[in-house]
């Protein structure tokens, strides 16, 4: 993250003073104002966190210029220690950072996303691009894509909404596992001034700053129950109300939910509410395994190729006949996304004007017999495989997704194995 902007707003000059001479040593980019400065507003606006001073023990009055503003604020008393006051704002901080980088939580305007820039001419795919432009089409209001990881669920949900009759509106894209469940409903339906600890002002959500246009809810299936009751209601009624708020909320948007999970198992297991699996699978779009279009993989490469030369300012001609033949015959469970690792990896680092099979061994691909031997007296499988677990975890620094990658399985088989061992993901 860039430096981050904090706003001081106190009053007492002194106590600016003493804030901003604590806050300076930990890096950020400050500026403090009076409650009442003419600036207020705009300065506020384009800060990442604004620290606001208020007397110990009064009733606590935001200025409308905050509320107008609506930049994330936190109130503290002009007794605090400046040392906590620095860690209220690297907390506040981290909680911003996390919503808008770690969280997944983006929204634009998608625009020039036709369902021919797909890559695919295999018969899997051939059936699957017919469906992505009639669904994008049709007046559903809830789609389902489904897909292992790496399939291209997220290219396929902006196809959909750049080819739908809410092309040019608003696109907002939420990742449900990305935060806890209290933030993620904050982030969802918004919430009202004293919802909850340090909401001081009202919060649109992201489905209300969707209206008219598409929300994507990516891994819906690690959406907590509780929430998933909520959403029901919201696909049902069209309307919401904020978290500690009152008044229904109307707004007319699209939701693209996607998972990687088997839904259906999940409402066996009761992870997933029975109603709100059926309500979602009006309109399903299934994405086959890079594996099931195998015919594929050397249209992706050229295009990865040409893509890896113009971003790195290298000219790889493209694969030699060997190295396709090995990649065609690569398992890829990480999918279509693992490819583009592997390709990437290979132009950037390419010695010779072709890719050879040498230079995707670092990634997992191999040819040939497996280099391991089994020793005389045997080994003991179980424990080697919690090694290797625990190896890839430590390298990739808990990064589940990038472990699997190393250990040539999805993150799912990660989880599974974590829990079949006990492990602690640190």
């Amino acid at each position: 993250m860039d430096t981050p902007t904090l706003l001081i707003v106190a009053d007492d000059d002194l106590i600016r003073r003493r804030l901003r001479e604590r806050l300076a040593h930990d890096g950020y980019a400050l500026v403090d104002l009076s409650g009442d400065a003419p600036r207020l507003e705009t300065v506020a606006a384009a800060a990442d966190l604004v620290l606001l001073v208020v007397p110990e023990g009064d009733d606590h009055v935001m200025p409308a210029a905050l509320t107008r503003a609506e930049v994330d604020v936190r109130m503290i008393e002009d007794s605090i220690d400046p040392d906590d006051a620095a860690r209220v704002a690297q907390r506040a901080l981290d909680n911003v950072h996390r919503r808008r980088e770690v969280g997944g939580l983006r929204t634009a305007v998608v625009r020039d996303c036709r369902v021919e820039d797909i890559i695919g001419q295999s018969p899997a795919m051939l059936r699957a691009k017919a469906l992505i432009a009639r669904v994008a089409a049709s007046p559903a209001s809830t789609v389902l894509i489904t897909g292992e990881t790496g399939t291209g669920k997220d290219m396929v949900a902006r196809v959909i909404h750049a080819n739908s009759d809410r092309a040019g509106k608003p696109f907002v894209n939420v990742t449900c596992s990305a935060m806890p469940e209290h933030l993620l409903e904050s982030e969802l339906f918004g919430h009202e001034r004293g919802a909850f600890t340090d909401a001081h002002q009202q919060k649109r959500g992201l489905i209300e700053t969707a209206d008219t246009g598409t929300v994507f809810l990516d891994e819906i299936g690690e959406m907590p129950p509780t929430l998933q009751a909520k959403l029901l209601r919201f696909l049902e009624e069209k309307t919401f109300k904020r978290v500690g708020g009152l008044a229904d909320i109307h707004v007319d948007v699209r939701v693209i939910a996607a998972t990687n999970r088997d839904l259906a198992s999940q409402v066996a297991t009761g992870k997933c509410r029975e109603d709100l699996y059926y309500r979602l699978l009006v309109m399903p779009v299934a994405l086959p395994a890079l594996r099931d279009r195998t015919g594929d993989i050397s249209l992706l490469i050229d295009y990865f190729v040409a893509r890896f030369n113009d971003e790195f300012r290298t000219s790889v001609c493209g694969v030699s006949a060997e190295a396709l033949a090995l990649l065609e015959g690569h398992e890829w469970s990480g999918n279509v996304r693992e490819l583009r690792n592997a390709i990437e990896r290979a132009v950037l680092l390419a010695d010779g004007e072709w890719l050879m099979p040498g230079d995707f061994s670092a990634v997992g691909v191999a040819s040939g017999a497996a280099a391991f031997h089994l020793p005389a007296n045997g080994i003991n499988l179980r424990d080697l495989e919690k090694q290797l677990v625990v190896q890839a975890l430590e390298r990739c620094g808990g990064n589940q997704t990038r472990a699997g990658q190393l250990l040539g399985i999805n993150r799912d088989q990660v989880r599974y194995r974590i829990l079949k061992f006990g492990l602690t993901v640190v």
